[in-house]
């Protein structure tokens, strides 16, 4: 019987904060999720956020902001939605973060606002996260941002 490898309390946190991310992205892709999956999918994506604050930068932290802001959208509760969308952008805008995180941020605040049923602040951070969005270099992070925006309910395309 092989003996696992002991890993060091970086390496520890590095691997639950990854295998986490990846646990709740493939909750939220699961069609027919029951209600103990959907509370399993927001401890996750919590747990998951602890572990990236004890060893990751100010990037890592806003994207697991932006998991759980997505995980709360996704299951209506828009107060928590909202919540972490704010955070996200904060870290954003405390750390100099531009670019996919910064568009990604608004796309947060605008999903977040749209399940709140505030469809004028949601215009307004789609707006935000299109402009923000021109400035990824990459053509496939652009498509990718712009597909998620899509998906915001009430988006309307121009």
């Amino acid at each position: 019987m092989a003996k696992e490898k002991e890993c060091t309390e970086l390496e520890c946190h590095r691997k639950f904060a990854v295998d986490l991310f990846n646990l709740v992205w493939s909750l939220l892709d699961k069609k027919d999720r029951t209600k103990e999956e959907d509370d399993k999918m927001v401890h996750a994506a919590h747990v998951s956020r602890f572990h990236w604050g004890e060893i990751g930068k100010p990037v890592n932290l806003g994207r697991g902001e932006w998991q759980i802001s997505r995980v709360y959208s996704v299951l209506n509760r828009s107060e928590s939605a909202l919540y972490h969308a704010k955070r996200y952008l904060e870290i954003c805008k405390e750390n100099s973060i531009g670019g996919f995180d910064l568009a990604y941020a608004y796309e947060a605040m605008a999903r977040a606002y749209a399940v709140a049923g505030k469809k004028g602040d949601a215009d307004k951070y789609i707006q935000l996260a299109k402009k923000a969005g021109e400035q990824i270099k990459e053509k496939e992070n652009r498509d990718l941002l712009h597909s998620d925006l899509e998906m915001i309910p009430g988006y309307k395309k121009e």
